[in-house]
């Protein structure tokens, strides 16, 4: 079986330059963990959900953003000014921050003529939900981990 047997042929996208508000609007009203992330018609990258929560790291040593416990949002404001201030600035500016700027690089892609065992290597190496598919360059579908559970199952079907 193919990549193009299982693949979505019309998948959800977002431009490079939308801002994260949007991406994670599309991601939600699509019911979707991750979209491929296009500048014009070309693949540049893929923004997941994770990549989105990414954004709210607790890692301040490293220029995360610091989100306080349920206990902690009583006594901060009255303990530490400045550090909430700085908090809810940031929280202010996430959903501005371009897609371009969080989005996966790292892109791996597989063709539709490939295989599904190909497709599945490849997303079982390199731990991700989903694919793009490209063809001569242009992107024409994605295939995620249950689109491949789903064309394993109707390969047995048919046997």
């Amino acid at each position: 079986m193919r990549v193009r047997d299982i693949m979505n042929v019309k998948p959800v996208t977002v431009q490079a330059e939308a801002s994260v508000s949007q991406a994670a609007a599309i991601l939600r009203e699509n019911k979707i963990s991750g979209l491929p992330v296009l500048d014009g018609e070309r693949l540049v990258g893929i923004v997941s959900e994770s990549d989105l929560l990414r954004l709210l790291s607790v890692d301040e040593e490293e220029g995360g953003l610091w989100l306080p416990s349920p206990f902690e949002i009583f006594e901060v404001p009255f303990r530490d000014l400045v550090k909430w201030e700085r908090m809810r600035s940031a929280l202010d500016e996430i959903p501005k921050k371009k897609v371009s700027g969080v989005m996966s690089r790292n892109l791996h892609e597989v063709g539709p003529d490939d295989s599904i065992e190909e497709a599945a290597g490849i997303m079982t190496r390199h731990r991700i939900n989903r694919l793009p598919v490209v063809e001569d360059g242009r992107l024409v579908g994605i295939v995620t981990r249950g689109d491949i559970i789903s064309g394993l199952g109707m390969r047995h079907e048919e046997d």
